[in-house]
């Protein structure tokens, strides 16, 4: 994964509890790494490792702390960082979540060895639509609900996820069924 997401990581540690809290973390995890560059692949294992370490040092389950992560990500990294990108990506949380299989081709031109997962849409009404998320690393399910809540907050708009199918239970990928609140007509 890319060092931004390590960063994200930091960042939402730090925010919530405190620099040693991180130093803590990035020892149990053995990540002898000072600074995370941005734009700069590192391990999947060492991102794995951090959560894992988090869980720990903070007593916090680590499908909690993905799912925390992901508002994060989108309410802060993500807005702070890729504002233009975000807000290019559509104007309502229907028209972001179907601009969402081609958000990630765009990613790809600034960080070019991106491996990102895959997000197909099916089944869409105006307040709903089904959300089919493949992607090659096992366990980032609950960063994905994490997202789609921060998706939420970043339109204000109230959202529902429920799983419909799991790929850790056996599925061939995971599905959401994503629904909101019909906006008000301004």
């Amino acid at each position: 994964m890319y060092g931004m997401v390590n960063k994200a990581l930091e960042g939402m540690v730090v925010d919530q509890f405190g620099e040693e809290a991180w130093e803590r973390i990035k020892a149990e995890a053995g990540a002898d790494i000072d600074v995370f560059i941005s734009n700069q692949g590192y391990p999947d294992a060492i991102t794995y490792n951090l959560v894992a370490a988090a869980s720990t040092v903070l007593n916090r389950p680590a499908t909690e702390l993905l799912e925390a992560f992901g508002v994060h990500w989108v309410v802060k990294t993500a807005r702070e960082g890729y504002g233009e990108l975000m807000e290019a990506n559509g104007r309502t949380l229907r028209e972001f979540l179907l601009n969402l299989p081609n958000f990630h081709a765009r990613v790809s031109l600034i960080f070019p060895h991106l491996q990102p997962p895959r997000f197909v849409c099916t089944d869409v009404t105006d307040q709903s639509l089904r959300l089919h998320y493949y992607s090659h690393r096992a366990g980032l399910t609950p960063l994905v609900q994490g997202l789609l809540r921060g998706l939420g907050q970043m339109f204000s708009t109230p959202i529902h996820i429920e799983q419909e199918a799991e790929r850790a239970a056996g599925a061939e990928h995971d599905i959401f069924r994503v629904s909101w609140e019909r906006a008000a007509a301004a």
